[in-house]
């Protein structure tokens, strides 16, 4: 049976770690700003939103939130933008999406200064990462990188498969596990094999948005196996893209759904502000 990786408790463990970062920085009178800018009243938006500004609370953190009604028009979220980028206080900022129908969203994540971008989504932070520029990276793949290190699997000469390619996961993620030396493959829905690919990787990574797509009996005994997806099924449930205990009779890790990466992706997302305020010292 495979270990358990526990999201939550390494979560807590990457907040404890932010919170004595933020201690330390005290002295120096800088006190990590995270902003989010919220537009509309999205039920799952208005979770998350709270979920975030909590963690950033609970480590120290400056932590402010903009909520705009529906009706906010593209020029009224972009003024507030530009007015967030310049605000000395302000180190990361977070647009959580959607936003509502109408609005440009990628006009206005690129609207955001990079070297505000706590999400780590804007083009030029894509950019750094595919070139190996030091900078934030998008919280999802980074939380999963971290979830390795703490399984002790280090990706370095194994062979990596990543099943979905959005810009969000599956891209960044493949390009963190080549920067972490793995043979990387990405999967998606015009693969042609995909038990056969799933059957070669040492190291899966699935984020292809589609309840127990990938099944148990394909993994590779011994793999270590990072289940990204959050799929609710008809009756309720909460399921991950992998078919989990036929998986964990394989895998010698794996991630639970719920509480392997979600907790994870919070946890980035602290992690990326509190670097955004010492790089703002830096400049």
């Amino acid at each position: 049976m495979a270990q358990l990786i526990d999201g939550k408790a390494i979560a807590a463990q990457v907040r404890g770690e932010v919170a004595r970062a933020v201690k330390e920085l005290a002295p120096t009178g800088l006190v990590p700003g995270l902003t989010v800018v919220r537009v509309g009243d999205d039920p799952a938006s208005a979770v998350y939103v709270r979920g975030k500004r909590k963690d950033s609370e609970e480590v120290g953190f400056r932590s402010v939130e903009h909520h705009l009604p529906a009706t906010a028009t593209q020029p009224e979220i972009l003024a507030l933008v530009a007015k967030l980028n310049a605000d000395p206080l302000v180190h990361g900022i977070l647009v959580q999406l959607p936003l509502p129908k109408g609005v440009d969203e990628r006009a206005v994540l690129e609207a955001i200064d990079p070297r505000k971008d706590a999400d780590g989504f804007h083009p030029y932070n894509v950019g750094a990462l595919s070139i190996g520029i030091p900078g934030p990276r998008p919280c999802t793949p980074a939380g999963v990188m971290r979830l390795l290190r703490e399984a002790g699997c280090d990706p370095k000469g194994k062979r990596a498969l990543v099943v979905g390619r959005s810009n969000i996961v599956g891209k960044p993620m493949a390009m963190m596990l080549l920067e972490a030396h793995a043979t990387v493959t990405v999967a998606h829905s015009r693969t042609a094999d995909l038990p056969a690919e799933v059957g070669r990787a040492d190291v899966l990574v699935a984020a292809i948005g589609k309840a127990e797509l990938v099944k148990g009996a394909w993994v590779k005994p011994g793999a270590v196996v990072i289940d990204v997806g959050m799929n609710r099924l008809a009756g309720g449930k909460l399921v991950g893209d992998v078919e989990f205990a036929a998986a964990a009779e394989r895998a010698s890790a794996i991630t639970p759904v719920p509480g392997g990466v979600g907790p994870m992706t919070r946890a980035m997302l602290l992690v990326n502000t509190l670097e955004l305020a010492r790089a703002s010292v830096r400049r």
